[in-house]
């Protein structure tokens, strides 16, 4: 066994390029986690061929699971796509999903958000014979090209933390998978709400930025889709106002503990999630005094570089709450609603009864 202390030896070899895989799926992700995803990366982990990992659910071209798999060095590269092409086609023989996306609401709703994301200019490589979004067969996957949104997570040092981190959140919802019903709605939101508190309360420290923030986000997802079915403020109120007092409170405790450097103090699941996003903060906060994070501007025409870190936080903030909601299939109707409740829950720590 190699010494690694010994000078002859030499640093370890830097990992490889990213690998990528579309698996369309068009059914509840759960099996496809539980069954391919986790028992291929715990083995490539252990036969040490493999530096990082990450997942996120996406709909273009029908809805798919985007799988991230990075070699642990350029070697490893074959041996890790092999592998990972051999499971996921054993998987989709095994238990093929059975929905198929031909019309009606999902259909309809995929259609919206290819129309309101992507420019019309970007669309033509993408349209099917009738002019609507193609559609790639069910129960297949490909390799495709891994590509960084440089822009929206700080240039390159911004991506390597967002990476680090991504692995981090799909390690935690594989296990919710696995251990919790986030199968039904009501598992689902409640998990998603304590996550947000967690990561929001470590990442924001006072009063004002929160609820501006929380306030910003809801705003965002809830105007994406203005002119659509697809968010109502309609019953907001209400349902707030059936709450009891269990959401103010646990915000309450999530935000006293973070702020008394105490995240021991927190549940378990909360526990780990709050020392990651403890640490996760520290890392941005040392890449934002550095002048390592660099955006884009919103209509793609200017670098940004941000070095105070009451913009920089906010802005990283956004997309990682987002992404880990979608790795747990939360819905962007559930974030406008669930930022709007957080926000009234840090305002009101008193929900009124209901009429």
């Amino acid at each position: 066994m190699t010494d690694p202390t010994d000078p002859d030896t030499g640093p370890p070899p830097a990992p490889g390029d990213w690998l990528a895989f579309h698996v369309f799926y068009a059914a509840s992700p759960r099996p496809l986690l539980l069954e391919c995803v986790r028992p291929l990366t715990e083995e490539l982990t252990r036969d040490g061929l493999l530096a990082g990992w990450f997942f996120i659910n996406y709909w273009l071209e029908g809805p798919h699971l985007r799988l991230r798999l990075r070699p642990s060095s350029p070697a490893a590269a074959e041996a890790v796509r092999e592998r990972a092409e051999r499971a996921i086609a054993g998987f989709l023989r095994r238990r093929p999903a059975l929905y198929e996306v031909k019309g009606g609401f999902l259909a309809e709703l995929y259609n919206t958000l290819f129309e309101l994301e992507y420019p019309e200019e970007e669309r033509g490589r993408l349209l099917d014979e009738n002019g609507r979004m193609r559609l790639r067969a069910n129960n297949t996957f490909s390799a495709e090209r891994y590509e960084p949104e440089y822009g929206k997570y700080g240039g390159p040092a911004g991506i390597a933390l967002a990476e680090w981190h991504f692995e981090r959140s799909s390690d935690l919802v594989v296990e919710a998978a696995r251990t919790m019903n986030v199968h039904l709605r009501t598992v689902v939101l409640g998990l998603s709400a304590q996550l947000m508190m967690t990561m929001s309360a470590c990442f924001l420290r006072e009063d004002e930025a929160l609820l501006s923030f929380l306030d910003r986000y809801h705003a965002f997802w809830n105007g994406a889709f203005a002119g659509t079915n697809y968010t109502a403020q309609d019953g907001y109120d209400r349902a707030y106002a059936t709450m009891d007092a269990a959401l103010p409170q646990r915000y309450r405790v999530i935000r006293e503990a973070v702020a008394d450097g105490a995240p021991h103090r927190l549940p378990s699941v909360l526990r780990s999630w709050a020392e990651h996003c403890l640490e996760l903060r520290e890392r941005a906060l040392d890449l934002t005094g550095r002048g390592d994070l660099v955006f884009r501007s919103w209509d793609g025409a200017r670098d940004l570089p941000v070095g105070d870190p009451a913009r920089s936080l906010p802005m990283l903030l956004s997309p990682y709450l987002h992404m880990t909601n979608n790795r747990l299939s939360v819905t962007v109707r559930d974030e406008a609603y669930l930022s709007y409740v957080l926000g009234r829950a840090l305002r009101e720590p008193h929900p009124a009864a209901a009429p």
